[in-house]
C-alpha cells in the first residue's frame, strides 16, 4: 500500500498588525530620502524595527570581481571583510541570488541544512568569530554584474517563516526605494540642460534642454512626491508643477510621472 502523503503547509499568513507594521517601516526608510546612501542608512536603521536582527547591513556584492561592499563601512572589519571574500562563490546566499531576475528572499536554512552550513568553512572562518548563526538576504537589485541586499545576521534564535514572509513584503517596494535613490544622485550629477534621447542616453540636440526648475521636479518627483507636495516644497501652485511636468514628459519622450522616473533609472550604472 502507498503511503497517504501529507499536504504541503500552507504559507503561513501576514497579519493586518504586520501588514501596517511594513509599511510603517517602508515609510521611514522612503521618506524625504536624498539619495541611495540615505537610504541605506535608513533602511539599516528601521528595518529591525519589523525583523529584529543582531546586525544588518546593506551589501553590494561584485559578481565578477567576488567582493562584498558592506553599507554602513565600518560594521564588519577588514579582516572580515576579507574572509568574506575567501568563500565570496560558495555562499548559499550569493549562489542562489546573483544574476537570478527571480531572485526573492531566502534564508540560509532555506538552501542547506542548517548542521552542514555550521560544518562549512564559510561558517567556521567567518560567522562563528563574529558570532553570527543565522542570517537572511532581501535581494533589492540583481544584474548581470552586482547584487544588492539587504541583510539580516542573528546570533540566537533563527529567522522564522513570519519574519521572511515579512521581509519578502518589503522586498519590491524597498528595491524601487533604491533604485530612485540611486536615480536621485545621478541627476543631480548631470549638468542642468543635459537632454535625453528616446533610449535614456544624453544626447547633444540643444533643442529640448531640462531647465533648472524641471530637474528640480523631477527630483522630487524621483522622491516620491506628489504634485501638491512638490508645489509646496517649491512654493509654486499645483498647475505649475503640472505644466513643469508636461513639458518634462515632452522632452523626455514619455507619458507619465513613472515613466518619467524609469526614464532616469534606466541610465542607472551601479558600480562598488
Amino acid at each position: 500500500m502507498v503511503p497517504l502523503q501529507t499536504p504541503a503547509a500552507a504559507p503561513p499568513r501576514l497579519a493586518c498588525r504586520d501588514l501596517r507594521a511594513a509599511l510603517d517601516v517602508l515609510h521611514a526608510v522612503g521618506e524625504a530620502c536624498a539619495g541611495s546612501e540615505d537610504f541605506a542608512r535608513r533602511g539599516v536603521a528601521h528595518l529591525p524595527r519589523l525583523v529584529g536582527s543582531d546586525l544588518t547591513t546593506l551589501v553590494v556584492c561584485d559578481l565578477d570581481g567576488g567582493h562584498r561592499t558592506v553599507v554602513p563601512s565600518g560594521l564588519v572589519g577588514r579582516r572580515e571583510i576579507e574572509v568574506f571574500d575567501r568563500y565570496f562563490y560558495q555562499h548559499p546566499l550569493v549562489r542562489e541570488h546573483g544574476r537570478n531576475p527571480d531572485a526573492v528572499t531566502k534564508r540560509i536554512d532555506d538552501l542547506v541544512a542548517r548542521c552542514e552550513f555550521h560544518r562549512s568553512p564559510l561558517y567556521n572562518d567567518y560567522y562563528r568569530p563574529i558570532r553570527i548563526r543565522h542570517v537572511m538576504a532581501v535581494p533589492i537589485h540583481v544584474d548581470g554584474r552586482f547584487l544588492v541586499s539587504f541583510v539580516f545576521n542573528r546570533g540566537g534564535s533563527a529567522f522564522t517563516d513570519r519574519d521572511r514572509d515579512l521581509a519578502e513584503v518589503m522586498r519590491p517596494h524597498l528595491a524601487n526605494l533604491y533604485r530612485l535613490g540611486v536615480a536621485i544622485e545621478r541627476t543631480r550629477e548631470l549638468p542642468a540642460d543635459a537632454p535625453f534621447d528616446r533610449a535614456g542616453a544624453p544626447i547633444d540636440c540643444a533643442c529640448a534642454p531640462l531647465t533648472p526648475r524641471e530637474r528640480e521636479v523631477l527630483d522630487w518627483v524621483a522622491a516620491g512626491k506628489t504634485n501638491r507636495d512638490v508645489a509646496a516644497i517649491l512654493g509654486a501652485s499645483p498647475r505649475t508643477v503640472e505644466k513643469h511636468l508636461e513639458r518634462i514628459y515632452e522632452k523626455l519622450g514619455v507619458e507619465t510621472r513613472t515613466a518619467a522616473v524609469m526614464r532616469a533609472i534606466e541610465r542607472v550604472r551601479y558600480d562598488a
